[in-house]
C-alpha cells in the first residue's frame, strides 16, 4: 500500500472531533473528488472501504 496522508489529514482529524465544524464539513465535501482519498479509499480491503462508507456515509467509489 502506498503512503497516502489521508490516514493523519489534520482537515480528517478535525471532522473526526467535530463533523459540523466548517472544516469538517469542508473535508466531508472534499473527499468526493480528491484524487488522494481515492487513492487512499481504493487501497484498502473492501471491509475497510465498507466501514469508512458508513462512518462518513460515502457512496461514491
Amino acid at each position: 500500500m502506498a503512503d497516502y496522508k489521508c490516514t493523519n489529514c489534520p482537515m480528517r482529524a478535525k471532522f473526526e472531533k467535530n463533523p459540523k465544524s466548517f472544516l469538517g464539513r469542508f473535508w466531508r465535501w472534499h473527499i468526493n473528488f480528491c484524487p488522494g482519498w481515492k487513492g487512499y479509499f481504493n487501497s484498502l480491503s473492501p471491509e475497510e472501504k465498507e466501514t469508512l462508507r458508513d462512518k462518513y456515509h460515502f457512496t461514491k467509489y
